[in-house]
């Protein structure tokens, strides 16, 4: 199927690994100009390597490597500066660990809410009107499904995707009668960059082989899930990728969830 996304200028943030990468490289495989960015030139070097290693030989569209820190605002000025206007946002960019409540410190709740939330709403602030007045864009929001369950013992990190939910509603509602979308999706635990040391933080036995801990966190810790086991980062690419497309035009303030039983809403 052609998403027609040749020649579209796709930003998508921590996109020097994992879920962020695989949506780089699906991208650039349907012909998109991609924007990587990251805080590390050795990372961004390789990466742009294997996104360009995706590309369709006769499309050759360009990849760019930006070293910013998009968590910030210098980084997001830099980001705008280099690149002024694109067609699609997908804002990746999050951290996230497991922690009790009690010892989320105020420190925690801060860098949680700059890098998830805030990261994301200041680069939709820069590109969103000019999306507008050409009456076409994406942004999609790398949300989870702990914005909707929130783990007890992430709850940091599910109020950082919940805020993205609401954040990606209203900005739909102003997109009204026109040719831009706003949406969010909403993965289920996936396997990743440091999925193992996340796994090994809530294990009974962090020498366990991968594979059991990932057995035993489902068992434990998702056992509502419906997949039983992690999602792949270029399961979640192939979904961004449509929601990107000019295919998508009637998919505007959804929540789309990759995995579990809630059914997505479209607007």
């Amino acid at each position: 199927m052609d998403l027609k996304l040749i020649g579209k200028t796709a930003l998508v943030t921590g996109s020097t690994a994992g879920i962020g990468l695989a949506i780089a490289k699906r991208l650039a495989a349907e012909g998109a100009n991609v924007v990587i960015v990251g805080r590390s030139q050795a990372k961004l070097d390789e990466a742009a390597k294997i996104v360009t290693s995706a590309t369709i030989s006769k499309v050759a569209p360009g990849i760019r490597a930006v070293l910013a820190d998009a968590a910030t605002a210098e980084g997001a000025a830099v980001l705008h500066r280099v690149v002024p206007t694109v067609d699609i946002l997908v804002n990746n960019l999050g951290i996230y660990e497991s922690k009790p409540f009690t010892q989320i410190t105020d420190a925690d709740w801060l860098k949680f809410f700059e890098v998830n939330v805030l990261s994301g709403a200041r680069l939709a602030r820069q590109y969103f009107p000019t999306m507008l007045e050409r009456n076409w864009g994406r942004i999609i929001f790398i949300a989870s499904e702990s914005g909707l369950v929130v783990p007890p013992d992430m709850i940091h990190y599910g109020m950082t995707k919940t805020a993205q939910l609401a954040i990606s509603r209203g900005l739909a509602a102003l997109t009204k009668g026109t040719g831009v979308t706003v949406n969010s999706i909403l993965p289920g635990p996936t396997r990743s960059e440091g999925i193992v040391d996340f796994l090994k933080s809530v294990a009974s036995d962090p020498s366990l082989p991968p594979e059991e801990m990932e057995a035993e966190f489902f068992r434990n810790e998702r056992s509502t899930s419906l997949l039983q086991r992690m999602i792949e980062p270029e399961e979640i690419a192939d979904l961004v990728a449509y929601v990107a497309s000019p295919l998508s035009a009637a998919t505007n303030g959804a929540a789309l969830r990759v995995e579990g039983g809630i059914t997505p809403t479209i607007a």
